[in-house]
């Protein structure tokens, strides 16, 4: 485990940020409004981000989440997911926790949803975790290219002291 400074990273604002830690991919996602409400595309088989998951092992799920919770976290040492946040706000935490890659304790934060709709590639060995920011429920879709196996499920506590993430309103 690295001993990460307090805070949250950076903050990754471009789908191609250098900052971004390795492995892991975004891809921004068409949102279609209109007087109804709108569609939001989760995924093709055999296409986007989750291209190379095999169709007899994949997995699609969803969680709706309450205001002001906090999920974190995750961390999988075989499987690998692909994130789609549906509705409402949220605050996305990486952490990468694996020894031999070249970004290595490095902390990303990501605010996606509504506003931003980008899908996120999560590789196995970096930890992911998320905030549900405002005051409305948010969903979250996503797709393991792995059935669930809770052995591969590892958890670590959201306010881990070496990985010291800042959770609070960061008032910028």
């Amino acid at each position: 485990m690295p001993q990460c400074p307090r805070g949250i990273g950076d903050v990754i604002l471009k789908i191609d940020s250098p900052a971004l830690i390795e492995g892991v991919k975004l891809q921004r996602l068409d949102l279609w409004p209109d007087d109804r409400g709108y569609f939001l595309e989760v995924q093709r088989m055999g296409q986007g981000l989750a291209a190379d998951f095999p169709k007899e092992t994949c997995q699609i799920s969803a969680a709706m989440n309450y205001p002001g919770i906090i999920k974190a976290f995750h961390i999988h040492q075989f499987q690998t997911d692909c994130w789609t946040p549906a509705s409402n706000l949220f605050q996305v935490a990486l952490v990468d926790l694996r020894p031999d890659s070249a970004t290595f304790g490095r902390k990303n934060t990501l605010y996606v949803g509504n506003l931003r709709p980008w899908q996120i590639l999560i590789p196995p060995g970096v930890a992911h975790g998320y905030k549900v920011i405002g005051t409305q429920p948010s969903m979250l879709i996503y797709m393991t290219d792995k059935f669930y196996n809770p052995a591969d499920e590892g958890r670590i506590a959201h306010d881990h002291p070496e990985i010291n993430y800042d959770w609070e309103l960061q008032h910028k």
